[in-house]
Parts: C-alpha cells; structure tokens; sequence
C-alpha cells in the first residue's frame, strides 16, 4: 500500500512484525519487573497498535496536545502497557525508557491503569470498563461541534478507542453506541480486541449474543479484520475514514499473542510473567534484544511513522491557524485554553444584583434555568443537555439541537441514558473546547456515579445539575425523592456540591462552579419555591462555602443553626422564635461544605460558633453533619426514605419544621 512506502517503513527495511514486537516485549519486560500487570492486552493488541500509531493516527509526540491531533482512549486500561509503550516508540518526551522501567512504581507516570495527562499522551484515566468508549463518543461530540463551528481547516480529527469483551458488556456500552450511532459520529471508530475471552474464560460463559449485528442496527459501520495483521487492520482503518457512519472494527486477536505459556488462556489476562516467560516469548519470536532494548532500525520505524508522517500536516494546520481572522483565532484560542470570555462573572454579579433587588420566590430549579440561559448568551461553546428531562430542567429554551444533521446545534438529547451523559460530559471536557452540562434529578445521580469518580479523579471541571433535591418534590413517591444522595455526593474526594438557598445564592453558587478549573461541581436544586433570603448583592457571600446569614442579637451567641437549601428558610423562622425568647441565636448557610472546609480554622470557627449549641438542618440523612454540629449537636432532617404525598404535608410528616428546630436548640440550652 502506498502509505507503506510515505511511512517511511520500505526505506527502513523494518518489517511490522518487529515494530508490532518492541511492543510486546517492552510491555513484558515492564510487566515481569514489576511483577505485577496485565499481559494479555498489549500482547494481543500490539499489531493493532502498531497499525493505528504508526499509519493512521494524526499526532505530534513533540506537541501532545495540539488542538487537532486524533484522540485515543485505551478503553481497556488494564492493558496500560500498550499505550505506554505506543507512546514510548511514537517519541513522547514524557514517556522515556526510564518510566517504563518503573511501571507501576510509586511517582511513576506508567500507573497501572492509564491516569489522565495529556502532556504525556495519556487522553484520559480509564479502568472501569466501559468508561473509555463513552469518554470516546463525547470526544467525538465535541470534534463535531468544533468542526461545524470553525470548519474542517481548523478542526478535523478522529476518535479512536481500543475496546475489550469487558468495555462492550458493561451496560453503559449499549447506551453510547445507541446514541453514537444515532448522531452520526462518522469520525469515531472503535477498534475492538475480539480474543473472546475474559478473566473468567471463555465469553461463551456470559456471552451469545452477535455483538457486530448490535452494532449494525445502532447504524454503524462494521469491518472484521485480522488483528495481528498490520496490513489488514490499516486496510480497515482506511475503510472507516471514507464512510459517514461510525466504525467497529472488529479485530481478530490471541489474548497474550507471543508468551508460549499463556497464549489463549485466561490466566493471560493479568496472571504473572516470570523471566522464564520472557525468556521463552524472546526465542518464539527470535527477539535477541535485551530487557527495556529497542533496536535502532525499529526505532528509526516508529519515528518514520509517526513523527515525520505527521509533520506536514502539523506545519500545514499552524499555517491555517495562523491566516484565520483575528476574531476567528482570538476565539478558538481561548476555547482550546479552556478559558470562558470575558464579562461572564460581571454578568452574574449583575444578575445576583437583580435577583435580589426583585426578591422571586421560585425554585432554585428556576434560577439555574435562567442563569443558564444567560450563561448560553454569553458563552458561545456551553453545551446544555439532559437524558429526557429538557420540560423539567428547562435548560434548552432557544438553543437549536445537536444532531447528525446539525452537529453545531447547542443542546444535546442524550435519550434516557443518565450513565451515557455523565461519561461523554467526561470526554467532552477532557478533549477540550465544549463546557458541557448535565441536567437530571438528584436520584439518578446513582446511574452517574462512575463517570462522577471519574471527573473527581481526573480533576475534570464538569458541572452538573440536579433537580427535585428532597421530599419537597412530594407526590412522585420515596422512589423520586433523594435523602441519601446529598452525603454521597459529598463522600467523592474532589467534588464541589452547591446546594443554594435562594436565587442570589444560586447566582453565586454557579460563578463558584464555573471558576472550579480542577474538579466537577453538582449543583442541587430545588423543585419548590423558595423563598427570597437574600436582598443583599456584590460580594459572593458564598465563595467561602459557609456564612453567617444572620447574626445573633442581643448578647453573646447561645444557638447556630445550620442548614442548606430549602432547609435555610426554616432555620431563619426558628430564629425568629428563639431570638423572641431571648435566645441569641445566629443562622448559617452552608452552600457548599467543600469550600467552607478548605477555609482557615479561624473563620470555619467564627462561622461555627464553638460552645454554642449547634442544629443543622437539611431535608436529608444525616451522615456528615456530625463534623459540623459536634457529637452533642442537633440534627433535623430525614432518617429513612420518603413517602407519596404534598410536599408541605410531607415535610410536617417527617418533623422537618420550624417547631422542630426550635425544640432541637431548646432541649440542648
């Protein structure tokens, strides 16, 4: 084949078998030192690697990320040792023959799933299987919106993921290749290890459904090819780049492809290499070469393919760039930063300014709704969408659809596929260019939660939003009406969770989520009323997590109640009470304990109020408060599920009153 030659490989003499081998052996010498690792992938998976890095995938190691380098997500990120040593043989500065060296180690960057860092070449952190193809398809999301928005000379890559038995029979697979194929993601091409086997044995054990005919009748493009045939899979690779749909290929392979001794097996997936295995791969495969050795002409091949291969195309898009107009390149510059525009938090302080000079009494649903569609306006790369629920979040209003047709529409449908949304918001973020958000019910935060653990590892800033936040949602039942979520939520290492009081709290609280740069935010809110709290506006009394809303009065502080949300409204009219009886009492909202925690101990103190009696309140489980009210502390709120009925009567139902709070502080006085 033609690009056989204009790779470079003719004129080094080197044949793809050994290119597809210093894979092999640098993944079980990395393997069998740390005595630890996964053999069976980057074993079976060498030649498919060989023929996507070094043919086919647009990259330039000595710019990892460029704008409009191909994207690549090892799905299966167990078999780690293929990317890195892809990357190692590609020329990646970050990625030398020291770091594969200490595969697995303690401050390695060779961790033993792939752990974010695009500098590296590392796209992003995959493990739970499945979330790598779904972080694929929102990549694919966002070159498609970018693509329609500035044009193929700009913006014009691929997406590729290599994929397991494992990725395809986690259920979130069904989801985003049902929704792959639906929009159209011609661009997108999942690459699939087919050794039929998992760590159990045989797929036969789990398995007997026609995984290329799933594919099919989501509308994508099946090809089959030998998967250790670098000729037949480049050939397919060329096949997936001139059809319209998105691509399976579905690759032939041997788990543990070249080690004699679990060639096919099982025990390939993640059982131990020994030096006698390694010995014994070298002389099946006549691999003279020593430990961590990459022999120069194979070297030379890889840099042939991979470097000099892409260098035009790098220079040529520079040059594009560089001829755009200056408004065009100004914006596609700050998107590619990651950086909102200009005025976006004056335009939020403005609108807290209103807001509170207006007093609604509205949902902080409501508020969210309106703060996105200002937000829309004035950032032109935001991204809304929610699985089914557009009428209930309502935070599409103007914004055209994006669909196969109309890849620059601004709202995305995801359908009902709440796990779907959570992981492509992941890859969306994680390729850059989009501020993605989600809008969903607090309860079904559950079906997000990989993708959520995801973000919080990964430091992705991915804002999502969930409404019907308590039994104040009343008829829709216990099933719909979250108590546990708030603290489990709060229990991700990394996560912000906003809970606002009113609607200038919810302006503040979203300027707090919008400037997070290293970790998701959940934004909760309200599908009840709730009453004006604040008609103070300017400074952000919310940016450090915790305030004094309203102070004691008359004499030293005896109470703090403490309470979130809807529940804020109720601890102010319990002050009113207790202050009637001459009980100093003091309200605190607490918007966001994350943010309150990471504060000095001087101000969490001042706020806190140490010696006083202390009642939180919050229409939820208690688990966590404890760290707020003390052992002694108050609590009201919930301590089992909810029930059907009006969310006033519930709230009486389930002690959730002022005369509750008000009795909380009395018996502890």
């Amino acid at each position: 084949m033609s690009l056989i030659a204009s790779s470079g490989f003719a004129e080094a003499g080197t044949s793809a078998r050994r290119m597809a081998d210093a894979i092999r052996f640098l993944a079980l010498d990395a393997i069998a030192k740390a005595e630890d690792g996964h053999p069976g992938a980057p074993l079976g998976g060498a030649e498919v690697a060989t023929a996507l890095f070094t043919r086919h995938l647009k990259c330039n190691p000595a710019d990892p990320t460029w704008p409009d380098r191909d994207r690549f997500v090892l799905s299966n990120g167990h078999g780690s040792m293929l990317l890195y040593a892809a990357l190692h043989l590609s020329g990646y500065a970050g990625m030398p023959i020291e770091q594969i060296r200490r595969f697995r180690e303690l401050g390695s960057s060779t961790h033993g799933h792939p752990e974010r860092a695009p500098e590296l070449g590392v796209e992003v952190t995959t493990g739970p299987l499945g979330q790598g193809i779904a972080n694929a398809v929102g990549m694919a999301v966002a070159e498609a919106w970018l693509s329609a928005t500035f044009g193929a000379d700009v913006v014009d890559h691929r997406t590729y993921a290599l994929v397991g038995d494992g990725c395809l029979m986690e259920g979130i697979a069904h989801e985003v290749i049902s929704l792959a194929g639906h929009l159209g993601l011609r661009k997108l091409c999942f690459l699939w290890d087919d050794n039929r086997m998992t760590d159990d044995g045989g797929i036969d054990f789990a398995l007997s459904e026609d995984v290329r005919a799933r594919f099919r009748v989501a509308g994508w493009q099946v090809i089959d090819a030998d998967g250790h045939d670098v000729e037949a899979v480049s050939a397919a690779l060329h096949l997936a780049g001139g059809d319209p749909r998105p691509t399976l290929i579905a690759c032939s392979t041997t788990i543990g492809k070249g080690l004699p001794r679990l060639e096919g097996q099982r025990g390939a997936h993640g059982g131990r290499v020994f030096p006698e295995d390694v010995a014994a791969a070298r002389t099946a495969a006549d691999w003279s070469h020593g430990p961590f050795e990459v022999p120069q002409d194979v070297a030379a091949a890889w840099h042939a393919g991979v470097a000099l291969r892409n260098r035009s195309a790098y220079e040529g898009w520079q040059a594009r760039v560089a001829a755009l107009p200056e408004e065009t390149r100004r914006l596609f510059e700050r998107l590619m930063r990651g950086a909102l525009p200009e005025g976006w938090t004056e335009a939020l302080a403005a609108h807290a300014a209103k807001l509170a000079a207006e007093a609604p009494t509205q949902s902080s649903n409501q508020s969210t709704a309106d703060i996105v569609d200002l937000l829309a306006g004035l950032i032109p790369e935001l991204l809304p969408g929610a699985p089914d629920l557009e009428g209930p979040t309502n935070c599409k209003r103007g914004l055209a659809a994006f669909t196969a047709r109309n890849p620059a529409g601004r709202y995305l449908h995801y359908g009902i596929r709440e796990h779907a949304m959570g992981a492509m918001m992941n890859g969306m973020v994680a390729h850059g260019g989009v501020v993605p958000l989600g809008a969903t019910y607090l309860v079904f935060s559950d079906y997000m939660r990989p993708p959520l653990r995801m973000a919080a590892l990964m430091e992705l800033p991915v804002v999502t939003i969930y409404s019907h936040d308590s039994i104040g949602i009343g008829k829709n039942g216990p099933t719909h009406q979250p108590v546990e979520f708030l603290a489990s939520l709060r229990a991700i290492p990394n996560m912000a969770v906003f809970r606002p009081a009113d609607a200038v709290e919810t302006a503040e609280c979203w300027q707090l989520a919008l400037a997070r740069r290293h970790g998701p935010s959940s934004m909760i809110c309200s599908r009840q009323a709730l009453p004006p709290l604040r008609r103070d506006a300017g400074e952000n009394r919310s940016a450090r997590g915790a305030y004094v809303l309203a102070k004691g009065e008359g004499g030293k502080r005896r109470v703090t109640l403490l309470a979130t949300g809807s529940e804020v409204a109720l601890a102010l009219a319990a002050r009113d009470i207790l202050q009637a009886e001459g009980v100093p009492t003091a309200v605190v909202s607490m918007p966001c304990w994350e943010i309150f925690a990471a504060q000095d101990l001087a101000y969490r103190a001042e706020v806190l109020g140490p010696g006083t009696v202390r009642i939180g309140v919050e229409a939820a489980v208690q688990f966590g408060w404890e760290r707020w009210i003390g052992l002694d502390g108050g609590f009201v709120g919930m301590s089992g599920f909810g029930a059907s009925g009006p969310g006033e009567a519930l709230f009486r139902h389930f002690g959730i009153t002022v005369e509750a709070v008000v009795d909380a502080a009395r018996i502890r006085l």
